[in-house]
């Protein structure tokens, strides 16, 4: 993907588009994670569509927090991931309310990669209604949730409002960051794998990553982000809860009900191990040692209890691996000895 970046004409779109597959490589190994619940002989398939997917949306994302975009822009942009699970569609002009086109087919290249894979999949028939029910929501929500800087966010609340399951307990933004996550497109891939796979194990796979899995994602995402956030002047769903406090013991509640629900789905362990990774990711990176996400892994971490103590342990390894790399090794002292 990154030799295809890189050859986008436009400079702002090429920088763009390799800035999106860096800095958010981190959601493309995340995808990938969900084919390891495939069947043995789909799962590079299912690899490269969600893999693809998760593409697609990064670049689309990044794009629609550019100064110029509106929502009619970043509503046209987004039906890109419409298109990627929907094979043999035809190809829209993405970029219409864009000032920039020239992207020398990238954007159709991701698309066409994910298209390949998804229709090899033996029962992706099967997911295509609540696959594409499932993008639909991300797509009202990235346009919802990118209102220029000092809109309210008046519609984005009515419209989850609306989404928000009757006595769940949900906070509207919790709901509508539920509407955000690619999680559930991952799983729903990775379920098409199955030579055969019923309704009903698609259907409880749509009710537990919509709401439940797919709002602790997004709001994680959300939590880490927030400094950033708030000195570009972005919406951030996380600043929405009373206190620091508050969202922690919100955090943690929609953790319990994930592993919830993870665990009662047709190989439960699997996809509660692979939630247990997605919380570590975030949770384990440089910003641990901010008291607000200190507040949240103290208690969203109980839940997982042994299941992210390995993912935790290897990711934080990680992280200083990479800062010593980027930093090079300290000085040696004047006075030390070979």
């Amino acid at each position: 993907m990154k030799s295809a970046a890189r050859k986008i004409p436009d400079a702002q779109l090429r920088a763009l588009a390799l800035k999106a597959l860096n800095e958010e490589r981190g959601n493309l190994e995340g995808a990938a994670a969900y084919a390891a619940i495939a069947p043995r002989g789909h799962r590079a398939n299912v690899a490269r569509a969600v893999i693809a997917f998760q593409a697609v949306y990064d670049y689309a994302d990044a794009l629609s927090e550019q100064p110029d975009s509106d929502r009619a822009g970043i509503r046209r942009l987004h039906q890109a991931l419409l298109v990627a699970l929907k094979p043999g569609t035809p190809h829209l002009d993405y970029y219409d309310h864009h000032n920039r086109h020239k992207d020398g087919g990238y954007l159709d290249c991701l698309i066409d990669r994910c298209h390949s894979a998804v229709s090899l999949l033996p029962s992706f028939h099967v997911v295509a209604l609540q696959i594409q029910q499932a993008a639909s929501r991300i797509v009202t929500y990235q346009c919802l949730n990118h209102e220029q800087p000092g809109n309210s966010y008046r519609a984005f609340a009515s419209w989850a409002c609306k989404e928000t399951l009757p006595g769940s307990g949900l906070r509207w933004w919790e709901t509508g960051a539920a509407a955000g996550s690619s999680l559930s497109v991952f799983a729903l891939i990775s379920a098409a794998a199955r030579p055969t796979l019923d309704a009903a194990h698609v259907t409880a796979l749509d009710r537990a990553y919509f709401p439940w899995i797919g709002s602790l994602h997004t709001l994680l995402d959300s939590l880490i982000d927030e400094p950033e956030d708030a000195a570009a002047d972005q919406h951030c769903l996380t600043a929405l809860y009373a206190s620091h406090e508050e969202a922690a013991g919100r955090l943690q509640a929609l953790a319990l009900r994930a592993v919830e629900q993870a665990q009662a789905l047709p190989d439960g362990d699997h996809h509660a191990i692979v939630l247990a990774a997605m919380v570590s990711f975030y949770l384990a990176g440089p910003q641990g040692n901010d008291p607000r996400v200190k507040l949240v892994a103290d208690a969203v971490l109980t839940v997982f209890a042994d299941r992210a103590a390995p993912a935790m342990f290897i990711l934080r390894a990680r992280h200083v691996t990479k800062r010593f790399h980027r930093q090079g090794p300290a000085p040696r002292a004047f006075n030390s000895q070979s």
